[in-house]
């Protein structure tokens, strides 16, 4: 009997893709931007990711054998979320504390919630933003990259207004974290996660068109609000997770749409230059209303 399968009814989709070959895709999407970072940051900015992933394997390993669970470790999915979480973290912050983010990561917003595919909010954004409510100070120091001179600054989005041209905030030649430099770079990425079908371009373009449209509208900088922060990162591979994000196609928009227009009302109106993390996380608590306002309905079924 062990080799009986149980399943749900038809109809039965099966898929050559494995849950760790898509997050290798997920990781070699990301790798163009992290090696970006490292070269521009030098060798803090590798030993943060070092950091971040190993902190994040070792702490879903333990969990698991503590448990007494399948080792899961295989799926490459603890390996994305240090990656993810050091590409929301400045060189600045310390190895210790970028720790401690992927710890929080892992067993607080994934294991206890379940385990992948059970957490409500994507992990490594949960734990930045753990990170920057527990320790704001270290979170908003940010260093210039290593053909400037070593010098801190509290918010790279504002300063990036008047300070730093398109050419500079597109190919990432300026501070911030490490996910935060290279807009083109990570374009790039999701651009190939496009191809290989492992997201959709909905979410992205919805959030980003709504970001730019409102600066447009309000009379903002359009190029530093779309370029200048978080938002590529965020868009592009976190916002997009398959857990925390709506599965049908007029979900991904309302959600996209959603996600826009908190980062702008946040940046604009709130006390945080940055939004994209928080806009990110209010939506993914409303994931399960707008699944359930845009399911599809069944074959065959009338009101």
């Amino acid at each position: 009997m062990k080799d009986v399968l149980t399943v749900s009814s038809s109809p039965h989709l099966r898929h050559p893709d494995s849950t760790a070959s898509i997050m290798g895709d997920v990781i070699l999407a990301l790798s163009p931007a992290a090696i970006f970072g490292c070269v521009l940051f030098g060798l803090k900015a590798v030993l943060l990711i070092l950091t971040c992933v190993v902190s994040a394997v070792l702490a879903e390993y333990v969990w698991n054998k503590l448990l007494k669970k399948p080792n899961s470790i295989g799926d490459l999915s603890a390996v994305v979320t240090g990656l993810l979480l050091a590409m929301n973290l400045s060189s600045a912050v310390p190895l210790w504390m970028a720790a401690i983010g992927s710890v929080v990561a892992i067993i607080v917003v994934k294991q206890m919630f379940g385990g992948l595919g059970f957490n409500f909010v994507n992990p490594a954004m949960a734990a930045r933003i753990v990170l920057l409510v527990s320790f704001p100070a270290a979170m908003t120091v940010f260093y210039e990259p290593v053909r400037y001179d070593a010098v801190t600054s509290a918010t790279p989005l504002v300063n990036a207004a008047g300070e730093i041209s398109f050419k500079e905030l597109f190919f990432g030649m300026h501070g911030g974290c490490l996910g935060e430099t290279s807009a083109f770079l990570l374009l790039i990425g999701g651009v190939y996660l496009v191809i290989r079908r492992v997201i959709k371009p909905i979410i992205p373009l919805c959030f980003i068109g709504t970001v730019a449209l409102l600066s447009l509208i309000s009379g903002g900088n359009v190029i530093t609000q779309v370029f200048g922060g978080g938002l590529m990162l965020g868009a592009i591979f976190m916002a997009t997770d398959y857990t925390t994000s709506p599965t049908t196609n007029k979900g991904k928009i309302i959600f996209g749409i959603g996600c826009g227009i908190l980062t702008f009302v946040i940046r604009e109106f709130a006390a945080l230059t940055e939004g994209v993390s928080y806009a990110i996380l209010l939506m993914n608590i409303l994931v399960p209303y707008i699944n359930k306002a845009t399911m599809h309905k069944p074959f065959g079924v009338k009101k």
